[in-house]
C-alpha cells in the first residue's frame, strides 16, 4: 500500500476507495480503510470495518467522483450517487451528494457524507480555493 504523504497519495487513495465500492470489490474497500474508520450520515455516525463491510453489502450505493478538494488529510468529493434496490434490481436516479474523507497513513480513516458540497466543504473547512484541477 502507498504510504507516502501528500495530496495526490491522499487523492489517489480516495479515488481507489470510490473505484473498490462501484465495483463491489469489498475486500480491496477494507484494505483502504483504516480498521476503526468512522462512517456518518444521514442515519448517523458508527464506527469499524465490519460497518463499512455490510454497508458496502447492503446499501447497493454508487458513488461517482465529480469535483475533488483537498488540504492537509482531508478530500472533500462531490459525487453522483444512485442506489439499486438488493430486492428489485432497480436503480434510483442519481443526485449529487458530497462526502469528506479523512486520510492518515494510506488509508481512509473517516466518510461522512453531506448532503450537498457547500455542507462538506463547510464541515471539513474547506473552500473553492481547495479544489483540485484535471490534468
Amino acid at each position: 500500500m502507498d504510504r507516502d504523504a501528500g495530496p495526490e497519495s491522499d487523492i489517489r487513495i480516495v479515488a481507489d476507495w470510490h473505484e473498490a465500492l462501484n465495483a463491489g470489490d469489498v475486500d480491496r474497500l477494507l484494505g483502504l480503510s483504516h480498521p476503526d474508520i468512522e462512517v456518518g450520515g444521514p442515519r448517523g455516525v458508527g464506527r469499524g470495518a465490519e460497518l463499512i463491510r455490510d454497508w458496502a453489502d447492503r446499501a447497493g450505493i454508487r458513488l461517482v467522483p465529480r469535483q475533488v478538494f483537498h488540504a492537509s488529510e482531508t478530500v472533500v468529493v462531490e459525487q453522483e450517487a444512485s442506489w439499486t434496490s438488493t430486492d428489485t434490481g432497480e436503480t434510483t436516479p442519481a443526485q449529487i451528494v458530497a462526502s469528506v474523507f479523512g486520510v492518515r497513513d494510506g488509508q481512509v480513516t473517516s466518510v461522512v457524507r453531506h448532503g450537498d458540497l457547500s455542507d462538506a466543504l463547510s464541515a471539513a473547512g474547506l473552500d473553492a480555493s481547495d479544489a483540485i484541477k484535471d490534468g
